[in-house]
């Protein structure tokens, strides 16, 4: 068997691989992996039982093929009942794939719309969900622990939201028919209020990871919603994971992936650089949140870079491997001859390229086996999390034991912050000070605790270029509080070399969360600043930039801000 994973590499990374592949041939590592051997990671006998709950998404999608029927009839059924929308209400990997799905794939005719909430900006919350009927909405809540802040924040709203509309129109139904949980069973399950009034409860195999869980229920209801073709979705999965017992390194497409992107790491190229054809470009950042949680720990790690705008190839910097993804048929806006000049210049090019979109799930089962072949070539372990809780802890402190959360105010939380109001030159000279110390390998996160949008989407592309095209360094950027259940936890406990760079916002319209002693305001304040402390525990350089309620005109006294800085 010949894998189409193709590596261009200079001599001497091609040597690093090839020894570790001998290495991997020699001690088995597909057989291993597949036979659920934990000492691939670890010879402690505890960190080998916790790795053995988290190996059962090698099986989950012969696990989930059997129960196709069962998703298409609960799809069929929702559109009979009459609902034309669906909200995913999740985190991480619980929100991620569903989202890549909708992405690339849309809606089938007749089927549900999607949408994803994964943001607790009072505005972002209302640009989500404000102008659906509550009744012809599914509410998906998704949450592996069913203990997850943010879903169960969303829930409430929403379930506030459907009371409200069945007693308008007196209606008898009760408003567990509109709420579906994706959660694991037992104690995750009980967690979820009203968890026995709930439509349907779909209960995952709890020996998968969140970051793991695609192609379970956590991808697959939402598929089912969309008008996916599910076994043409999982057969894909199948086929890859056939491949991947290939006991050969080099013939095998996720093994040899892993031991690239592993042992480049190793040697200092350890920003993981997605050039991906824009049909497939949602891919990156369910990618990302699977590389960043599951290798950066304990010092070491792969950055992955998503959505990065494209450069000079002459500004990229030695720390670099790119990832260029194409898909069949499809304009690539030119990174195909990125990723040639690139590799003429010496840079270490993998090319992996689909057919169809359907192929996206194999190559999601491909980057879970290269992701966790890399933690063992960097001698982590791929499935623990160690930082993900830091953050969370000092969210849960802010807020207080008695809810009130009466510090959390925006105006009373400027001490740390540098104002756009302030001026120009103010910002101009912070930003200065912060940019000063860039250059690979360092790079810049962007953590945007504001409510996401297209044109802030854009300005903060626009930020991320002038500092890579000035100070050659990579560049990533994150809304949160979604990116603390992506990249948080290699912002903590991977290399230290990431410098952040965290922006802030008013509210001027805030959001009650209904029976929560807090509102969505004030919950997203307190995570910035938890992960603002968290951040400086761990000695990261930070900035806190803070816009005014006009956020996109603020934008752009940033943006002008950082290139009277950068010049």
């Amino acid at each position: 068997m010949r894998s189409d994973l193709v590596l261009h590499l200079a001599p001497a990374d091609a040597e690093r691989v090839e020894a570790v592949a001998e290495h991997a041939r020699r001690d088995a590592w597909a057989e291993r992996l597949f036979d659920h051997d934990t000492t691939l990671w670890s010879e402690a006998p505890a960190v080998q039982a916790t790795i053995a709950e988290r190996l059962g998404w090698l099986d989950a999608p012969a696990h989930f093929a059997l129960e196709v029927p069962a998703l298409e009839g609960f799809g069929d059924g929702v559109r009979v009942a009459g609902f034309t929308t669906a909200v995913v209400m999740g985190m991480g990997g619980s929100s991620l794939a569903p989202e890549v799905l909708h992405e690339v794939f849309g809606s089938a005719e007749g089927y549900l719309d999607l949408r994803i909430l994964d943001s607790t900006d009072p505005a972002a919350v209302a640009a989500t969900v404000d102008d659906l009927d509550p009744l012809q909405t599914l509410w998906i809540v998704a949450s592996k622990s069913g203990t997850t802040t943010e879903p169960l924040a969303f829930m409430a709203d929403a379930w506030g939201r459907v009371e409200t509309a069945l007693r308008e129109r007196g209606s008898d139904q009760r408003p567990g028919e509109f709420f579906v949980a994706i959660t694991d069973p037992g104690r995750s399950l009980e967690a979820i209020p009203h968890q026995d009034d709930l439509r349907e409860r779909f209960l995952n195999l709890p020996t998968v990871g969140g970051r793991y869980s695609a192609l379970t229920y956590v991808g697959l209801v939402p598929a089912s919603l969309i008008g996916l073709d599910l076994d043409a979705l999982l057969a894909s999965a199948q086929a890859m994971l056939a491949r991947c017992r290939e006991p050969e390194p080099e013939a095998n497409p996720g093994v040899h992936l892993g031991i690239a992107i592993g042992e480049l790491a190793r040697a200092g190229r350890d920003k993981l650089t997605f050039l991906a054809d824009p049909a497939i470009a949602s891919f990156g950042a369910w990618l990302e949140q699977l590389i960043a949680e599951s290798t950066g720990k304990h010092g070491t790690g792969i950055v992955p870079v998503d959505r990065e705008p494209l450069l000079h190839p002459g500004t990229y910097g030695p720390d670099r491997v790119f990832v260029r993804l194409s898909l069949k048929g499809e304009d690539d806006g030119g990174r195909a001859a990125l990723a040639d000049q690139l590799a003429r210049r010496g840079h270490p090019v993998i090319e992996i390229g689909i057919e169809d979109p359907i192929e996206l799930a194999g190559e999601a089962i491909r980057w879970e086996v290269a992701t966790a072949i890399a933690g063992a070539v960097l001698g982590i372990d791929p499935f623990d999390q160690p930082n993900v809780e830091e953050a969370k802890e000092r969210t849960r402190r802010l807020l207080g034991a008695n809810g009130s959360a009466g510090s959390m105010g925006a105006g009373s939380d400027m001490a740390d912050a540098i104002q756009v109001s302030a001026g120009e030159a103010v910002l101009t000279d912070a930003l200065r000070a912060l940019t000063a110390r860039l250059s690979a390998p360092s790079y810049v996160a962007i953590q945007a605790f504001i409510a996401p949008d297209p044109s802030r989407d854009a300005a903060i592309g626009r930020i991320r270029e002038g500092l890579a095209d000035h100070r050659g360094c990579a560049t990533t950027a994150g809304y949160g509080p979604r990116f603390l259940h992506s990249t948080g936890q290699l912002h903590k406990g991977g290399p230290a070399t990431g410098v952040f760079l965290q922006l802030t916002s008013d509210h001027p319209t805030d959001r009650p969360i209904p029976g929560w002693p807090y509102t969505f305001g004030r919950l997203i304040d307190a995570q910035a600043r938890g992960d603002r402390e968290a951040l400086r525990a761990h000695d990261r350089p930070l900035l806190r930039i803070h816009l005014g309620p006009e956020l996109d005109a603020d934008l752009a006294v940033l943006e002008r801000a950082l290139f009277q800085a950068l010049r």
